[in-house]
């Protein structure tokens, strides 16, 4: 599976770029999944629900299943998060993962940066940003692009990967 991130700074339109990236690119017919991180607890599941009540009685993995998706929660129970690599190993192969976060990562990556945040760019102090995606014009030794032109990002991405 080839592999390609998005990151940035809060509010910068990550998830957003995230969002019509994967329609793009899966419009053209290529198979893509996707992984996020969040720096804050999350939860998937709801008081009440009984996938939610096996959890809270200790089971460490709830696979939740219908005629329409599949989930299943692990729970860390004090264990340290699996880096990037594990999790990438438990998807279904696709074409394409798209990692929104993990920057530290090694992968290659586009930032996307809105100049309303005030946040610096990430891009000139981390090799593994190979772009830019801003609603502003920047100088830089990298291809910039406008933060909405959706196609040429995809493009570009695409090349990078050999897709």
């Amino acid at each position: 599976m080839k592999l390609y991130g998005v990151v940035g700074w809060k509010n910068a339109g990550k998830t957003g770029l995230m969002e019509r990236l994967v329609t793009e690119i899966t419009g053209r017919g290529i198979t893509v999944s996707t992984v996020k991180h969040a720096h804050h607890r999350f939860d998937v599941d709801h008081p009440g629900k009984d996938s939610f009540r096996h959890r809270t009685a200790g089971a460490s993995e709830v696979l939740l299943a219908s005629a329409s998706r599949v989930a299943v929660m692990q729970e860390l129970r004090g264990a340290p998060e699996p880096p990037l690599a594990d999790l990438l190993r438990r998807l279904t192969p696709v074409d394409l993962v798209l990692i929104e976060g993990y920057k530290r990562d090694a992968h290659p990556k586009i930032e996307a940066h809105r100049a309303v945040t005030g946040n610096p760019l990430i891009a000139p102090d981390d090799p593994t940003v190979r772009a830019v995606a801003s609603d502003t014009a920047l100088t830089l030794d990298l291809p910039v692009f406008d933060l909405d032109d959706t196609r040429a990002i995809a493009d570009f991405i695409l090349a990078e990967v050999g897709l």
